[in-house]
């Protein structure tokens, strides 16, 4: 049972990864990035709610296990702070539980006893197998919510006069005075 949520745990943690660059390097915060964001969002909780119950180096509560709720705290904080409108809290909760993501992966890689560099020692086919089919997954996904989700703003969104065009003029509405 612990193999299957390590698996589910690495997994989604990889995804998490390597998701959340597109999100913080993409200007446009359109349709787009709600649907990609909304993924990084399901696979985090992934990662934590997986991540309790991994119990393969002490058998008990770890740092890692605290580590993971108060990951899920900021991750939902950060999902609270945009549906309130505050971009600048929701920027720092969700780049905060992503540099977090980052410093436990790294861990996870270098702490010899961890299945990370164990496997890497045992079959490391496997480990750049399953690598290859994660890089893969998540670009593809991206590609995809890049390619076919519309840009368009949603109801819930300003109008479009409210938000700056970016110094770019646009042709009046032909109902304009």
């Amino acid at each position: 049972m612990t193999t299957m949520f390590t698996a589910i745990h690495a997994l989604a943690a990889s995804g998490v990864v390597l998701v959340a660059p597109i999100q913080i390097i993409r200007r446009t915060k359109d349709l787009k990035h709600r649907w990609i964001g909304r993924s990084w969002v399901i696979l985090m909780y992934l990662v934590c709610v997986s991540g309790m119950f991994i119990y393969t180096l002490s058998g008990g509560f770890t740092v890692f296990h605290a580590l993971a709720i108060f990951t899920f705290g900021t991750t939902t904080l950060g999902v609270i702070a945009i549906r309130r409108g505050d971009v600048r809290r929701h920027i720092g909760m969700m780049v905060g539980s992503w540099l977090g993501a980052l410093t436990a992966g790294t861990f996870a890689a270098i702490i010899p006893s961890r299945e990370i560099p164990q496997l890497a020692v045992a079959d490391p086919g496997l480990l750049w197998a399953g690598i290859a089919v994660i890089v893969v997954a998540a670009t593809v996904w991206v590609g995809c919510v890049l390619k076919f989700v519309p840009s368009a703003r949603t109801a819930t969104d300003p109008p479009a006069e409210a938000v700056p065009s970016a110094g770019i003029a646009s042709a009046p509405s032909p109902g304009a005075k």
